[in-house]
């Protein structure tokens, strides 16, 4: 005889995980300071979606890729005050039904702003952003103290650097 496990709200699980993380999220707001709150909720949208967003960075840039599917370029605004990177945008709903007899509506609508703290190492002056296939690609150069720098190896001369170098004090 095979045991199964009984979950009461097996049907509704999605719903009660949903309910569970964000009842989480509250209760962790009371333990943070406000501050903090205060900087998280201009960070994420008060719209109705936020656009997930990766990001990576190289020995060159920095780089930022927010998905954006359904949102025209001249709906998106990029903005770099100081060390901060802000993206507003707007998806907005399409009314071309005539007799509106949705059955369901699934995607998200509305307006949208995600702020970045950007590290010191990024040089502001130099930010390229493009649009393909629903992808926003943000990317900011690195100034060029915070690149690697390569330095070569020189065999045998150690000796005659270390004496120059005595020479001179």
């Amino acid at each position: 005889m095979t045991m199964t496990r009984f979950v009461p709200f097996r049907s509704g699980l999605n719903d009660v995980a949903v309910l569970q993380n964000r009842l989480n999220s509250i209760f962790n707001d009371f333990a943070r300071p406000l501050a903090e709150i205060q900087a998280e909720s201009e960070t994420l949208a008060t719209g109705n979606f936020v656009p997930a967003c990766d990001v990576y960075e190289d020995a060159q840039k920095l780089v930022l890729k927010l998905e954006v599917p359904g949102i025209r370029r001249e709906d998106i605004n990029i903005n770099v005050e100081g060390r901060i990177l802000t993206v507003k945008g707007e998806r907005k709903f399409e009314n071309e039904e005539k007799e509106e007899n949705f059955h369901r509506i699934e995607r998200r609508y509305g307006s949208f702003v995600r702020s970045f703290t950007l590290p010191a190492t990024v040089n502001t002056d130099e930010v390229a952003a493009s649009s393909a296939d629903g992808l926003l690609t943000i990317s900011l150069a690195k100034k060029p103290e915070a690149k690697p720098k390569q330095i070569p190896v020189q065999i045998g001369t150690a000796n005659a650097n270390q004496k120059q170098m005595e020479a001179h004090v």
